[in-house]
């Protein structure tokens, strides 16, 4: 599944891909003050984003033939809707490539991707402090979940976990 318009391009991302994927991603921790993944991790992230069993699903976008930017993908589930929930991980627009409409393009194509898979929703997480996108979203008519709390177990406390 491809979409494109006359300058922007959506598509799913190949192994070939990969190091322009890393770079993006790279660019996000740079942008959200987080440390990129290392060098073994980006590995893992190739294979499973476009590995013989993918994990994950990679979206590029371009700008007049130029990847620019990203969205990483995967499903979970809804017990209450017995139906799937196309969860964003990242989506992402280099800064000099942003208010070109790619970043809607490529969240667009999420929700397109949600619908052909007759998801019941579809989620993401904003950081608290990334107002553009919690203004880009909430225009899109996305929806502030206040009544929810994300809960996070690193795998050092799922080891003390299991072994206690």
């Amino acid at each position: 599944m491809e979409t494109s318009t006359e300058k922007i391009n959506i598509r799913k991302a190949t192994l070939e891909d990969g190091d322009v994927l890393c770079n993006l991603i790279d660019a996000l921790a740079h942008y959200e003050k987080l440390t990129p993944p290392d060098s073994e991790a980006k590995e893992r992230l190739k294979l499973d984003a476009c590995g013989p069993f993918p994990r994950i699903t990679a979206w590029l976008g371009e700008y007049e033939g130029k990847v620019v930017s990203y969205a990483i993908t995967c499903f979970t589930y809804s017990s209450f809707l017995a139906k799937p929930t196309l969860y964003i991980e990242d989506i992402f627009v280099l800064p000099e490539f942003r208010k070109k409409g790619i970043g809607k393009a490529l969240f667009d194509y999420c929700a397109l991707v949600a619908l052909q898979e007759d998801c019941g929703r579809m989620e993401f997480q904003v950081l608290d402090w990334n107002k553009p996108s919690i203004d880009f979203y909430e225009k899109l008519g996305a929806k502030h979940m206040k009544e929810w709390f994300p809960f996070r177990m690193e795998k050092k406390d799922l080891f003390k976990l299991v072994n206690n």
